[in-house]
């Protein structure tokens, strides 16, 4: 038996199936990322993919406050026809699973949709294969490494309309699901949380560059707007298709522009997203460009500023 084969014998046997990015079932929003998986597997009701979501992700070792709002904030977006997404890891994320099983939840796990991961979710991961969906793009019987998590995150994030940071230390996982977000064009909430508590240290720093704070689900109907109001339409999400490149005149302009708010001083990447109106993705590719060339330099923390003659290419 070859590994194709033996990949549907074993999703088949738990009730898992595939979806192909072709396919019209394969999610939308996850599809309109710039590297959507070919392949996802999916334990559960496929049914809750196409529908709005919101990731709600935080720290392994979550305070009992944070689990508590975690919580609170899946049972109400969920009142209001929102999915929760998250990635079954303890603390923030299994609240928001547990919290959001009656009205839909998705867990996107790092290793083949048959691992559980880790172990003590083992109930949990057995209710959201009865009421909710397990995602993966792993190979069934897939066990994860350390590196398959931040794949993991970028389907996290992809499969929702923005992503809710309710506590993460300064470096975290959770903090790169937060990027990922933004360069998926979501948006980033985040709850902010004691100076002296270093699993507040990352939200609040989002906060500080420019996340959109929140206290509750209201606050995250509210800045989604439209979008949040098309939880109970046919066509529910804004992510249709892939974005399109820009044109050679839209990408030198908005070039130009990036290079003219740069100065000396560190200018972090979302100042640049809100002062030039373009999306994430087009930032981050003329940032790219501007470090590669040595116009520009990366400092910290997703701080940017003016290349010194010293990195220019020579002419």
């Amino acid at each position: 038996m070859g590994p194709v084969e033996a990949e549907w014998k074993g999703l088949h046997a738990i009730g898992a199936t595939l979806l192909a990015l072709p396919e019209p079932a394969y999610p939308q929003a996850l599809r309109s990322i710039a590297d959507p998986p070919p392949v996802i597997s999916v334990r559960g009701d496929v049914s809750l993919l196409p529908k709005p979501a919101i990731a709600i992700v935080g720290a392994r070792n979550g305070s009992a406050p944070g689990r508590r709002l975690a919580q609170e904030l899946a049972r109400d977006l969920g009142a209001e026809g929102v999915v929760v997404t998250s990635g079954l890891a303890r603390g923030i994320d299994g609240s928001a699973h547990a919290a959001s099983l009656r009205t839909g939840t998705v867990a996107v796990i790092a290793g083949g949709v048959d691992q559980i991961y880790p172990p003590e979710h083992a109930d949990l991961y057995h209710e959201i294969v009865e009421l909710g969906a397990i995602v993966s793009e792993m190979p069934f019987g897939h066990v994860a490494r350390a590196r398959d998590f931040p794949k993991r995150n970028r389907i996290v994030s992809g499969l929702a309309l923005g992503v809710v940071v309710v506590e993460a230390a300064e470096r975290s996982g959770t903090l790169i699901t937060a990027r990922l977000a933004l360069e998926q064009g979501r948006d980033v909430f985040a709850v902010p949380g004691s100076p002296l508590d270093p699993r507040s240290a990352g939200t609040n720093r989002l906060i500080r560059d420019g996340a959109i704070l929140i206290r509750s689900a209201a606050d995250i109907m509210e800045s989604l707007g439209d979008m949040g109001r098309r939880a109970d339409e046919e066509d529910p999400h804004p992510f249709s298709a892939p974005l399109a490149p820009p044109s050679a005149a839209e990408a030198k302009a908005l070039r130009e522009e990036i290079l003219s708010l740069l100065s000396f001083t560190p200018t972090h990447r979302d100042l640049l997203i809100r002062e030039t109106e373009a999306p994430p993705a087009y930032i981050a590719d003329v940032l790219l460009d501007l470090v590669l060339s040595g116009e520009a330099e990366e400092t910290s923390g997703g701080h940017f500023i003016l290349g010194t003659s010293d990195n220019l290419p020579a002419t």
